[in-house]
């Protein structure tokens, strides 16, 4: 018995030492605990500190930013939240405040404010800037409008064929197009268009006169008109059509003489005057009538085309001035069928202008080709087209064009070398005096050249 509680003394003892170790590991880890959230607390205080002061940093060094920005680039634009920056190579010193001054005003004062397009506001202050440069070939064209003026160098549009443009600040009709419903009613090249719908002229731009004048399909238009032979201005009452732009026509008179209308420079002209002079060298044509009568231009690069069949390889075409100054040449390339050896002459009036007026000058110049009729529009100008990244487009005008002789078309146009001007009498009984003078001196120059034929035998 006495070896029995020995034996459970020493058992109550080594439980004891057991719960002691087991308690002193406790405490151990207790601490150990204590000491690794202690550490926790350090690096979250740590972490949390330097993301304080690195916003702090972020935030003046923005603030500062945004202040010396607004002190060296924007010390006169009050923008209104709405433009931040601009191109470094826009105008200094402009007061731009003006502008959001006016925008602010519409808005909180404006009577139907609610009505105001944002969009139309900033198509309108552009179309204001394009404007203020004076120059009715230099245009802001909106989404619609540039839709509308890709159909119309494609040669097809709804309205009612006229080509147009300012003439001494008069809106003035440049060339009726043929078969069109202008061109039906009696308008004539040099025609002056006073009222649209009985809204004068005066003042309006070419742009906005265009958008007047073109509609739909089965409307009409009232133009008041004033022509020199007119006492007083006349009514045209013109119903609206689909417009199909030819870009020639060609027929052969008497001795198989090539008489080339040519009535248009368009995406289809090119490929229309090769047929032509493919014809026209098949016929042996002994000479050639070229009518530039009533055309209004279109692209220069078809312009420079079509003088290569009348030039030899290398021969200036035109010459290009823009804003620097700087002259650019533009020559003619070899062409197959060539017309060079045929005897030629061109007739041209108030309503050839633009690449038409190119075309008769570079034949003159280069060939000594005469001219005949009336003098011509004198639209000797280049437009460029920027498209814009909202499918609006820019045409503006980026040089003047000149003859090969150094001529300016600008303004001036052509003088004719023999001028005969249609009168009244000739319009209204069919009568083309200036065709009848173009037949004649192809006629006496073929008698020349028979003439040189025989002797030379």
């Amino acid at each position: 018995m006495n070896e029995n509680f020995q034996n459970n003394k020493k058992n109550t003892v080594k439980i004891a030492d057991s719960a002691k170790k087991i308690k002193n590991n406790l405490v151990k880890k207790t601490k150990e605990t204590k000491i690794n959230w202690k550490k926790i607390f350090i690096v979250v205080g740590i972490i949390l500190l330097s993301l304080f002061i690195f916003c702090a940093i972020f935030i003046t060094g923005f603030r500062f930013g945004k202040i010396y920005y607004y002190l060296n680039f924007n010390d006169n634009l009050n923008n209104g939240g709405v433009i931040q920056f601009r191109s470094a190579n826009s105008p200094k010193n402009i007061d731009f405040s003006l502008f959001w001054d006016v925008w602010n005003y519409l808005e909180d004062y404006y009577v139907k404010s609610s009505n105001l397009d944002n969009q139309q506001m900033i198509y309108g202050a552009i179309s204001g800037l394009v404007n203020s440069l004076n120059d009715p070939y230099s245009v802001f064209l909106t989404p619609e409008d540039a839709q509308k003026f890709n159909e119309d160098v494609k040669g097809s549009f709804s309205g009612i064929g006229i080509e147009i443009g300012m003439k001494n600040k008069v809106l003035t009709v440049i060339a009726p197009i043929k078969d069109t419903p202008a061109f039906k009613a009696g308008l004539r090249a040099g025609d002056k268009i006073l009222a649209i719908d009985n809204e004068l002229t005066d003042g309006l731009i070419l742009d906005e006169a265009v958008k007047k004048i073109r509609g739909e399909k089965g409307t009409t238009v009232t133009l008041t008109i004033m022509r020199d032979s007119f006492a007083e201005p006349k009514d045209f009452v013109i119903e609206r059509d689909i417009i199909n732009v030819p870009a020639l026509e060609l027929s052969f008179l008497d001795n198989n003489i090539a008489y080339l209308q040519l009535l248009n420079f368009n995406e289809n002209s090119a490929n229309e005057f090769y047929k032509a002079a493919s014809q026209i060298n098949n016929k042996k044509s002994p000479g050639i009538i070229l009518d530039l009568r009533n055309n209004p231009g279109g692209y220069l690069e078809i312009s420079v085309d079509i003088a290569s069949y009348f030039l030899d390889k290398g021969e200036i075409v035109l010459r290009e001035k823009g804003n620097d100054n700087r002259e650019k040449l533009y020559y003619s390339s070899e062409k197959r069928p060539s017309l060079k050896e045929i005897p030629l002459v061109i007739l041209t009036n108030e309503g050839t202008a633009s690449a038409a007026e190119i075309l008769a000058g570079a034949l003159r110049d280069n060939r000594n080709i005469k001219i005949i009729g009336e003098k011509s529009f004198g639209k000797g100008s280049v437009q460029s087209l920027l498209p814009l990244k909202d499918n609006s487009m820019l045409k503006i005008t980026i040089a003047e064009w000149f003859t090969p002789n150094g001529m300016a078309i600008n303004d001036k146009g052509l003088e004719p070398d023999i001028k005969i001007v249609l009168t009244e009498d000739d319009w209204n009984n069919d009568k083309d005096p200036q065709l009848d003078k173009a037949k004649e001196i192809i006629k006496n120059e073929l008698n020349i050249n028979n003439t040189k034929i025989i002797l030379n035998k």
